[in-house]
């Protein structure tokens, strides 16, 4: 239950999810989260993700497959936007695909999460600081979407949260903090469906797992419950709030994990 509520809550915040798994259990002398747990508690948030935005998904499906038939593709800002979410997508596929070893090495270091969470702590505040935050999402680009999946990329190591990343990276391309907020959260669905179902291939036939299940319904139910309410916390925060106080957290756990972890 305690690692469900840490996945699902730091999925979405800009804390940074996968340096809290590496981080608490080693706080706790817990052993490392299972592969089929991670799995599972990833699989929850995506529900949560689709639950909040099922609406725009439909209308981008749509909007994508008929610019498609009709020989538009960029036709409408819902089809360009459809399309900025499948390029920005790209890079964090390919680091997946092709830099898997480097970055799950690192995620044996509590210490190395602590690092990059400070390095998260940084990017927030140079978002704050010196980003426009002028445009919507009609008005995203290719090369927009490209720098965001960029950092989305980057943000598979633990600690460099992928959420913080993706919203400072759209804000120094300078949209709001609503939008950067928003197509950060679209922008995850791909990527987190897609290492969930890589994750599911590697399981497959790993024997039974009846002895899990308990656990794994329990850690299912409370990631995809708070991975739900705190997509629906930071879209309300964002309006009228800076991310400086996630900057603050960020930094305060990473300076005590390096401390003494």
């Amino acid at each position: 239950m305690v690692l469900g509520i840490v996945q699902g809550a730091t999925e979405f915040l800009p804390v940074s999810s996968s340096g809290h798994l590496v981080i608490v259990p080693a706080a706790l002398g817990w052993d490392s989260p299972s592969l089929v747990f991670d799995t599972t508690v990833h699989l929850a948030t995506l529900l949560a993700v689709v639950a909040v935005f099922w609406h725009d998904f439909i209308e981008l499906l749509v909007a994508w497959w008929q610019g498609l038939r009709q020989g538009r593709p960029l036709g409408t800002p819902a089809a360009r936007l459809a399309w900025w979410v499948i390029l920005g997508t790209v890079p964090a596929a390919l680091a997946g695909v092709f830099l898997e070893s480097t970055f799950e090495s690192l995620f044996a270091s509590p210490r190395t999460a602590g690092v990059f969470l400070l390095l998260t702590a940084v990017l927030l505040v140079l978002a704050e600081l010196f980003s426009r935050c002028r445009h919507e999402l009609t008005g995203m680009g290719w090369l927009d979407s490209l720098i965001i999946g960029i950092g989305q990329a980057a943000a598979i190591a633990p600690g460099l949260s992928r959420s913080g990343t993706t919203i400072s990276c759209a804000m120094y391309r300078g949209f709001t903090r609503p939008a950067a907020t928003r197509f950060s959260f679209i922008l995850s669905a791909p990527i987190i469906a897609g290492a969930g179902i890589s994750q599911l291939i590697k399981l497959a036939g790993g024997g039974d797992l009846s002895a899990e299940a308990p656990a794994l319904m329990v850690g299912f139910l409370a990631a995809a419950v708070c991975g739900y309410v705190a997509i629906r916390l930071l879209l309300s925060y964002v309006q009228q709030r800076s991310f400086y106080p996630f900057a603050i957290y960020c930094a305060v756990v990473g300076a005590l994990a390096l401390a003494f972890l």
